[in-house]
């Protein structure tokens, strides 16, 4: 299913990983994975989320605060591509790959892709029958019309990609954070909270099929709200006596709320 990230011809699998008509090779990583994600395309060092953000998100999610999210997801996969039918799914923006192991079965080809290296590593080592490699949602290394799945979580990406990469009638999913997500958060560190900005993203050759809102309240203990925090954007602008606040509270609550969105290929 991989294509080369530098001369887009098909990638063929050997003992060491993979190489194109071109002779250019990457080698699979002791933990499974391969790293499709060229240099040149990186745009800094170290792209993606960093180790310490990852280790705070794997044992939050861990922990099931999330677990509505992926039943949710799970069950859309599961309506509109039938379980016992050969496809093909992948999870852009896979992180360490929670959501995407719910969606492996004998008939599925599942494959993880993060622009992080150290997400695509921990989730190789934990999730055995998947396909995980280190590449950009703005070039997916994936053939044209190969796919019968996208679940997009947050992840950025190229609406050309999506499409390039879909099969006529292909499925997309996208998760965005709903108007309130994590309002009591942003209660913390701004003085002017805004809610989410819910805009309608365009994407062209696409038919929107369904869409919906998730809501629930997360009780939370000082460990996991710390966990929480630490694997969102607000981190960065989050003063020490807000951590302090979390560090040292009894229990946090707050709200959970996405939007998800069906799209279909035209």
């Amino acid at each position: 299913m991989y294509i080369c990230p530098l001369c887009q011809s098909a990638l063929t699998p050997d003992q060491q990983g993979y190489i194109c008509l071109q002779r250019h090779r990457y080698d699979r990583a002791k933990e499974g994975y391969v790293n499709l994600l060229p240099v040149q395309h990186k745009g800094s060092k170290d792209p993606g989320d960093s180790p310490a953000m990852l280790h705070a998100r794997r044992q939050f999610l861990d922990e099931g605060h999330y677990q509505p999210l992926r039943d949710k997801v799970a069950a859309l996969l599961d309506e509109h591509l039938p379980i016992s039918s050969p496809s093909t799914i992948v999870d852009l923006g896979c992180g360490e790959g929670y959501y995407t192991a719910a969606w492996v079965n004998d008939h599925r080809e599942v494959y993880g892709v993060d622009v992080s290296k150290y997400a695509i590593k921990s989730a190789a080592k934990r999730y055995s029958g998947i396909y995980f490699s280190v590449a950009s949602g703005y070039r997916l290394p994936f053939a044209s019309e190969s796919l019968s799945a996208i679940v997009r979580i947050y992840a950025p990406s190229k609406g050309e990609e999506l499409a390039r990469t879909l099969s006529s009638g292909g499925l997309l999913i996208t998760v965005t954070p709903a108007a309130r997500h994590l309002y009591q958060f942003k209660s913390l560190i701004y003085q002017d909270v805004q809610l989410h900005d819910e805009r309608e993203e365009q994407l062209e050759g696409f038919e929107r099929l369904s869409e919906s809102t998730l809501h629930y309240p997360l009780t939370l203990s000082a460990q996991s709200a710390t966990q929480l925090l630490q694997m969102t954007p607000f981190a960065w602008r989050a003063s020490e006596s807000v951590w302090q606040t979390l560090a040292e509270c009894e229990s946090f609550t707050c709200e959970a709320d996405f939007r998800i969105i069906v799209w279909r290929k035209r």
